[in-house]
C-alpha cells in the first residue's frame, strides 16, 4: 500500500513494483484526477486505487474499518510542500501550515494507527511475518543538515522521522519493522526539474531499501542508496 500514489516518487514505486509482480494498493485524495496513476491501472490488474485523504481522520478510519486485505508493506509517501522560503515567506501562512502538517506528519500517525491491523494480519491469521512500515522523510528534517529554505516543509520532515523511530520502538515487540528513508533530490513536482535523480533511480533504491528492512535495523534514517542519514 502506497499514499500519494499519483505522482511523482508514489507514482513510480507503484510502477516498479507491480512490475516485480507485486500488488499495490495505490492510495491518492481525487483518483477521478490522477490520469497517470489511473492510465496505468488500466495496463494491469495489479493495482487497485484507493480514495484516500491522509490529512482527514474522520474519513481514514472507516475506509480502514473497511478494508479487507492483508498489507505486507505500507509506504507513507503522501506529502506536500507549501512554501519554499524562511520566516518571511507569503506562502508560510497558518492554512498551508496545517496542509503540510497534517499531510507530512498526522497523514503518518493516521495512515499507521488505522492500517496496523492490516500489517499485523500475515501473523494473527496465517502465522506469517507481519508487515513492514517504511515512511519517506527527508534529510531536509535532519537537524545536523539543517537550513533556512522550506522551513516548515524541514519541520515536518523531523517529525516524521522522529514519529518513526518512535513507531519502531513502540511497535518492536509485534515484530513490525519501521524505516525513514531520504529519497534524494527527485526529479518530480516538488523537486524540480534541476534535481539530481529520476524518480526510477529513487524509486528502484528505495524498494531495495523496504525488502533490505528487518526488525535488527527498524528504527533506521537512510537514503535510497542505503546511506545512513544523521538525525
Amino acid at each position: 500500500m502506497i499514499t500519494g500514489a499519483n505522482r511523482g516518487i508514489g507514482l513510480e514505486l507503484t510502477r516498479q513494483s507491480v512490475a516485480m509482480g507485486d500488488e499495490v494498493i495505490a492510495c491518492c485524495r481525487t483518483p477521478m484526477e490522477a490520469t497517470e496513476l489511473m492510465a496505468l491501472a488500466h495496463e494491469t490488474d495489479l493495482i487497485s486505487i484507493l480514495g484516500l485523504d491522509v490529512r482527514i481522520e474522520r474519513d481514514m478510519k472507516p475506509i480502514a474499518a473497511g478494508f479487507s486485505r492483508r498489507l505486507d508493506l505500507l509506504v507513507c509517501n503522501a506529502g506536500v510542500l507549501s512554501g519554499r522560503g524562511g520566516l518571511q515567506d507569503p506562502e508560510q501562512k497558518s492554512r498551508n501550515v496545517e496542509d503540510t502538517l497534517m499531510t507530512n506528519v498526522g497523514g503518518v500517525f493516521f495512515t499507521a494507527r488505522y492500517f496496523l491491523p492490516h500489517l499485523l494480519a500475515g501473523s494473527e491469521e496465517r502465522g506469517d511475518a507481519p508487515g513492514k512500515l517504511a515512511i519517506i522523510s527527508s534529510q531536509m528534517g535532519s537537524s545536523t543538515r539543517s537550513g533556512s529554505n522550506a522551513i516548515i516543509y524541514r519541520a515536518s520532515k523531523a517529525a516524521a522521522t522522529n514519529l518513526a523511530r518512535s513507531l519502531a520502538i513502540e511497535l518492536a515487540d509485534r515484530n513490525i519493522a519501521v524505516g525513514a528513508y531520504h529519497p534524494g533530490w527527485v526529479q518530480t513536482e516538488m523537486g524540480g526539474q534541476n534535481a539530481a535523480i529520476t524518480p526510477a533511480d529513487s524509486a528502484a533504491g528505495l524498494l531495495k531499501r523496504f525488502a533490505e528492512l528487518s526488525m535488527k535495523t527498524s528504527g533506521i534514517f537512510e537514503d535510497y542508496n542505503g546511506l545512513a542519514i544523521p538525525f
